[in-house]
This record gives structure tokens, sequence and C-alpha cells, in this order.
């Protein structure tokens, strides 16, 4: 996989840099600088990008506002990863706010887990949505939606491990239940947040975006 890389921080960056040769990936691009990402992605068109949120120039969220740029100028979308050190709601919504899945928002404490980060990688970069855990429970908390309000405890436990990027085997691992009682929660949840009328697993991205755009 062809992978590029945009972390101000250099340490942090060789280290990423150097975990990804080991599994066997190719680096494209190392960036330090928000400038230039879009040009990158380009240049390079890459698999898939792994970018920090606060880079210079100013330090703020010029990262996150370089990947809204990547996906929404660069053709077909390009996957991007969004490393944080902090859960921004708001960052995570911009970033989610489109018709296509490829994306993902991982905190940074998550790359010393080397396998987990791995299979978030992987997942993105086949354009499935990645959340942070602490992530979407930050998200569920602050919703004020009110058919997210609707659903019961364990509808809104399914729909944040769906929103981690989880398979419906998964979940059911997650949560000790079988597969057919995650399937029946799903299609409750997808009735409750008016979805019923769409395409599977597109649904799975809207019931995602859906609470994203409501916190």
């Amino acid at each position: 996989m062809r992978i590029a890389i945009a972390e101000d921080v250099a340490l942090l960056r060789e280290g990423i840099v150097r975990l990804l040769k080991e599994q066997g990936h190719e680096v494209v691009a190392e960036i330090g600088d928000a400038r230039e990402i879009l040009k990158a992605a380009k240049e390079y068109h890459p698999d898939v990008m792994i970018i920090d949120i606060r880079m210079p120039p100013t330090n703020t969220d010029d990262g996150l506002r370089a990947a809204i740029e990547v996906r929404n100028k660069v053709t077909p979308k390009i996957p991007v990863l969004i490393l944080s050190q902090y859960i921004e709601t708001f960052y995570a919504s911009l970033l989610l706010d489109d018709d296509e899945a490829g994306v993902g928002y991982l905190l940074k404490d998550r790359v010393t887990d080397i396998k987990g980060f791995m299979a978030s990688l992987d997942e993105v970069a086949r354009g499935g949505t990645v959340l942070d855990a602490e992530v979407v429970q930050s998200l569920l908390h602050d919703s004020k939606d009110v058919s997210l309000q609707s659903l019961t405890a364990r509808e809104r436990e399914i729909l944040a491990l769906m929103a981690q990027g989880k398979s419906n085997f998964g979940i059911a691992s997650t949560i000790f239940i079988t597969e057919g009682s995650v399937e029946k929660h799903i299609s409750s949840i997808m009735s409750k947040l008016g979805l019923v009328n769409e395409e599977t697993s597109h649904r799975r991205v809207l019931a995602a975006i859906k609470y994203l755009n409501q916190s």
C-alpha cells in the first residue's frame, strides 16, 4: 500500500514511517507542513493519507482543512485517516460530511496499539469508516438529535460500534450477542434514523454521519 503521512512532529512522523515500512508498505511522501498536503496528494495519489489536525503554518486546524480539501479536489477521493491528540467532534463532523466513506479519526495514543492501528488503516484504505471509541462516545453523549434519543441503550451501543467500522460479526463478538440479534438491532436503528430506503452498506456510514452532523 502506498501511503503519505502529514505530521509536523518529526519524532512521531519518523516512528510511524518506520512502522509502516516494517509492515511492508511504501511511504511515498513525508509532510511537515499542511500547505504541502494537497500538492502531495495530487502528485503521488497515495492509497491512503495519514494526517495530523494541528500542523503548521498556524498549528490550529490546518491539517484538517487540508484533508477536507484533498477529499473535495482530488478524484477519485483519497482515503484519509486523521490522527489527533484531542477529541474534536466538530472536526470529525466536517470530515465525514460527504457522501463517500474512506475516512477515519483516531487519537494519537492508539498508534501504540500496532495491530489495532494497522487494522484501522487498512479499513480506511478499503473505503471504510473508522472512529476512535472515545470520539464516538463523546459524539453520542453530546448529540441533541431527537431520533438518536429514541434509540435504546443497546442500539446506541451498536451504533457506536458501527461508527468504529465494525462488521456485524465484529459487533456480535464485542458485545457477546448473535449476528442475528445484531441485524435486528441495526434494522431498528435504521428505521428510527429514517434510513430504511438506502443501500445497506451506505446506510452504515449515513447512520454515523447523522449523529456527527447533529453533535
